[in-house]
């Protein structure tokens, strides 16, 4: 009789997981800073590991900017449950779509491999669009028990508007008229 010897699904080590995160924190400096094309060696050299570590992380490109779009996604969730706190519920949900706004501008170079990784995975799109819709319907659904906002708006109308947002890009001032629109738009919420 053949037994199966199952491996015990070991904890990531602390170092690993440290280097990951610094992985992750120079890949968004660098691709930030020089686009899609920037060299993975230098953000291997940025977080201070070797190219073989980066590769055991990331085995491809492609891996890395879904791990990236994925971490700047879950900050956005993050961002979404501290607000939720907020006294003002249709304040956190405006300072929740500036942030999207001003992430947007801080990434510009990092447009590209974000929409690459938007675009890839059916798996990494359904992640992020489940994220993003609850960080919005939690902020949105504070506002409208309260009675801040209109309750015929749905969660997915309001992610559209702010795709279409980050999609207005391309003039210079891009930044101060993207956070005009949000204002537009929540002051559009609003109850009367």
């Amino acid at each position: 009789m053949e037994q199966k010897i199952e491996k015990a699904s070991r904890k990531p080590r602390v170092d690993s997981i440290r280097n990951r995160e610094r992985l992750l924190d120079a890949a968004t400096e660098i691709f930030s800073a020089g686009g899609t094309q920037a060299s993975l060696e230098a953000v291997a050299r940025r977080a201070g590991v070797g190219i073989g570590t980066l590769y055991r992380h990331f085995p491809t490109r492609e891996a890395l900017f879904e791990a990236v779009y994925r971490h700047e996604v879950d900050l956005l969730g993050d961002l979404a449950e501290q607000l939720a706190g907020d006294n003002e519920p249709v304040e956190g949900l405006k300072k929740w779509l500036q942030a999207n706004v001003r992430l947007v501008a801080a990434k510009k170079g990092m447009i590209e491999a974000l929409q690459l990784a938007a675009h890839g995975s059916s798996e990494l799109k359904a992640y992020s669009y489940e994220r993003m819709i609850g960080a919005i319907r939690l902020l949105l659904d504070r506002a409208v028990a309260r009675g801040d906002v209109r309750d015929d708006v749905p969660p997915e109308d309001l992610l559209r508007t702010l795709v279409g947002i980050y999609y207005s890009q391309g003039t210079t001032d891009w930044q101060p008229t993207a956070l005009r629109m949000v204002d537009v738009f929540v002051d559009g919420l609003r109850k009367r």
